[in-house]
C-alpha cells in the first residue's frame, strides 16, 4: 500500500513539522518490518474465522505432500455461501453451472444433474421431517411454478423439487424461505437433513419425544458457518424408541433412546446410546460407543463430533472421506478421546446390561390409522408411490390435514408421510379423501415396503430407472405373490445407496448388465437378500449378479415363491428364511421355482 503525504495547506508550521516526522516514522518502521520478514523468510498468517479449522486441515494435506481433491480446491478458492451474486447472474442468464458452481451450489441445496436431466435438483431440509400444511401447499405453488410440477419424498424424511431451470433456482430458493423452510447445506459436504421418528410426541410406546433434539442441532447447523465444508456429507439422526424405525444406526451419529436401569453409576432414566460411523453403502453400520448421552446434551456432542471430524477427515480421496474411514483408521476408542478433549470432560459410559430392552418397531405403523398416545387421536400413514407426489395431491393432503388432522405432515424415512392429529370420528372421511386423491392408506406387504431412490431419469450417477423398475417389480409381483409377513424392496442406482439395498430383505443396487453381444450394456442389477436393521441390522448377501432390469420382477417373484415353499413355518419371515440360506443355496432355490 502506498502511503500519500496528505496535503499541509492548512495546518501551522508546527503541526507540518509533527506530520512530516510522522510519515518519515511510518515509512522506517515499515522498511523495518518487511527487512525483518525476508530475513526470517515467508511468513504465512494463522488461518482465522469460521473456516479456519478447514482451512488448517487443507494446509496440513499440502504440507504432508499430498493433494487436495478438487471439491476442497473449490471450497477453499471461493466459500459457497460467498458466491450467492453469481448464482443470481447465471439465473438471470438462464446459465447453467461451471463443474466449480455446480458444487458450490449444492450448499444452497441445488444439484444440477445433466445428463440426466438440464435443469436443477432442490433438495429442501426440515428438522425431524415435519411441516405444517400450508408450508406443504407452498411447496406444491413452488413445484408448479419453477419445477417439473411434482416432488419427491426422500429416505431421509425430506422432499426434492425437480426439473428447475437455472433461470428459476433462486426464485425457488427464496420461495422455499418464504414458507419458513429451507435448503441450506442439504448438499455437498455438510450435514444433511436432521431426521427424527416421525411419530414423536404422539407415539404410545415412545422414550423420548425427538423433536425439541432434532430441531436444535438444526438450528445449530444453520447459524454456525464453521460446521459448513467437511471432509464429506454427514448424516445425523434422532430415535425416540417408537413405533416407526428411524434406521439411526445408518447415520454417522445415531441417538437412540434407552432407558438406563438404576445402579450402573449414572442417574436412572432415558438416555441417548451414542453410535459413530454408520454407511451401509460401504457396509457399515453406527458402532456402539458404550456411550450414553443426556438428550440436552445431544447438540454439544455432536458438534464436538463434527469437529473432530473436520480436523481428521481425509480430504485426499472422496471415497474414503466419511467418518467411518476415521474410525477405521483411528479406532472408536481414540476417536472418542478426542471427542472428550474437544468437550473438556468425560462422557457417560455404560455396560450393555445397564440398557432396557427397547420397545420393538412395527414395520407397518408406517401406513394406515395408528391411534395416538393421545386418547382419540390418530395418524394415518399415506401410501407414496415410491415416493412421488404430484402438486394437486401435495395440496389435497394438506387441504386434509388442516381440516381433519393438527395440520402438521410428517415425513417418514419409507419414503411415505403421516397425517397426525385426526380424530376417531374423522379417520374414515380423511382416508375416503386421501383415496379421491389416487392414493392408498393400505397396501401389500409388496407395497408397503418398496422403496427406490430417483434412478437415472433424474440422478447421473444412476445406472438403471429404479423408480419405473420398483413399480414394475410391484405390478408383477402383488397379483402373483401373496405375502403374508413383513418385507422391504429396496432399489437403488449407485454405490451412494440412497435406497440402504444392503439393509432390505431383498436389495438391489443398479449396474449396466451383459446385453445380446459381448459389446452390448443393458440397464440392471445385482440382487442381495437378508440384510436387515434395528437389532436385526445386517449386511445383505448377493444372490444374483447381472439380472436384466426387464427380467428382474420374474426373478424377484421367484425368490418370494422360494420363501414361501420353504419357510420353516407360516410365521417365518422372508429375513429369517434368507439368514437361514447362503446365496448360493437361495440362488437355487430360487432358479427352481417355474
Amino acid at each position: 500500500m502506498k502511503l500519500e503525504t496528505p496535503s499541509t495547506t492548512d495546518f501551522s508550521d508546527e503541526q507540518k513539522r509533527y506530520l512530516e516526522g510522522f510519515m518519515t516514522g511510518v515509512q522506517v518502521g515499515r522498511v523495518g518490518r518487511n527487512a525483518a520478514a525476508a530475513a526470517d523468510g515467508p511468513v504465512s498468517a494463522e488461518p482465522t474465522g469460521p473456516e479456519a479449522a478447514h482451512i488448517k486441515a487443507q494446509d496440513k494435506v499440502a504440507a504432508s505432500g499430498k493433494k487436495l481433491v478438487d471439491q476442497e480446491k473449490f471450497k477453499r478458492d471461493e466459500h459457497p455461501f460467498d458466491a450467492y451474486e453469481r448464482l443470481k447472474a447465471q439465473a438471470k442468464g438462464n446459465t447453467p453451472p461451471t463443474p466449480a458452481d455446480n458444487f458450490r451450489w449444492r450448499y444452497f441445496g441445488l444439484f444440477y444433474v445433466a445428463p440426466a436431466q438440464n435443469s436443477y435438483m432442490c433438495r429442501l431440509r426440515m428438522p425431524n421431517g415435519i411441516m405444517t400444511h400450508w408450508q406443504l401447499t407452498g411447496l406444491a405453488d413452488l413445484a408448479e411454478s419453477y419445477g417439473g410440477g411434482y416432488s419427491h419424498v426422500t429416505t431421509r424424511a425430506n422432499i426434492q423439487i425437480r426439473e428447475i431451470e437455472p433461470k428459476n433456482s433462486v426464485a425457488l430458493l427464496e420461495g422455499i424461505q418464504d414458507l419458513g423452510l429451507c435448503s441450506r447445506g442439504s448438499g455437498a459436504d455438510n450435514i444433511r437433513n436432521v431426521t427424527g421418528t416421525p411419530t414423536a410426541g404422539i407415539d404410545p410406546q415412545e422414550l423420548l419425544d425427538t423433536r425439541p433434539y432434532a430441531r436444535e442441532w438444526h438450528y445449530h447447523i444453520l447459524n454456525d458457518r464453521s460446521l459448513y465444508g467437511l471432509p464429506r456429507k454427514f448424516n445425523v439422526a434422532f430415535d425416540g424408541a417408537g413405533r416407526i424405525a428411524v434406521l439411526e444406526e445408518t447415520n454417522d451419529i445415531a441417538f437412540s433412546a434407552v432407558a438406563v436401569k438404576d445402579g450402573f453409576g449414572v442417574e436412572a432414566g432415558v438416555w441417548f446410546r451414542l453410535g459413530v460411523g454408520g454407511i451401509t453403502g460401504h457396509k457399515d453400520f453406527a458402532r456402539e460407543t458404550g456411550i450414553v448421552v443426556k438428550p440436552e446434551e445431544a447438540t454439544a456432542v455432536a458438534d464436538a463430533i463434527v469437529r473432530v471430524f473436520i480436523d481428521t477427515g481425509d480430504r485426499t480421496n472422496r471415497l474414503k472421506a466419511r467418518l467411518k474411514y476415521v474410525l477405521d483408521s483411528m479406532g472408536v476408542d481414540k476417536f472418542m478421546l478426542a471427542v472428550e478433549q474437544r468437550l473438556g470432560r468425560k462422557l457417560a459410559r455404560v455396560p450393555t446390561e445397564a440398557i432396557a430392552p427397547r420397545p420393538a418397531f412395527d414395520r407397518m405403523a408406517h401406513i394406515g390409522a395408528h391411534a395416538q398416545k393421545q386418547v382419540g387421536l390418530n395418524w394415518i400413514g399415506v401410501v407414496l408411490p415410491v415416493g412421488k407426489l404430484s402438486c394437486e395431491q401435495m395440496r389435497g393432503l394438506a387441504k386434509i390435514a388442516q381440516d381433519f388432522g393438527d395440520g402438521e405432515i410428517r415425513l417418514t424415512v419409507w419414503q411415505n408421510l403421516l397425517l397426525s392429529g385426526v380424530r376417531d370420528e374423522n379417520v374414515a372421511l380423511a382416508t375416503a379423501a386421501i383415496e379421491k386423491l389416487g392414493l392408498a392408506t393400505k397396501a401389500s406387504q409388496i407395497r408397503a415396503g418398496l422403496i427406490a431412490c430417483t434412478g437415472n431419469k433424474g440422478c447421473k450417477f444412476a445406472a438403471s430407472d429404479t423408480k419405473g423398475h420398483a413399480a414394475a417389480i410391484g405390478d408383477w409381483c402383488e397379483p402373483r405373490v401373496e405375502i403374508d409377513t413383513p418385507l422391504n424392496i429396496h432399489l437403488t442406482g449407485c454405490h451412494h445407496s440412497c435406497a440402504q439395498h444392503y439393509i432390505s430383505d431383498i436389495g438391489l443396487i443398479a449396474a449396466k448388465v451383459p446385453g445380446a453381444t459381448e459389446d452390448d450394456t443393458v440397464e440392471g442389477y445385482h440382487l442381495f437378500a437378508g440384510g436387515g436393521f434395528g437389532p436385526q441390522a445386517e449386511i445383505g448377501q448377493e444372490v444374483f449378479r447381472d439380472v436384466k432390469a426387464e427380467d428382474t420382477p420374474q426373478t424377484v417373484e421367484r425368490l418370494l415363491k422360494a420363501y414361501l415353499a420353504h419357510r420353516a413355518s407360516a410365521d417365518e419371515t422372508f429375513l429369517s428364511f434368507a439368514r437361514r440360506h447362503d446365496g448360493e443355496s437361495l440362488r437355487k432355490l430360487a432358479d427352481a421355482i417355474q
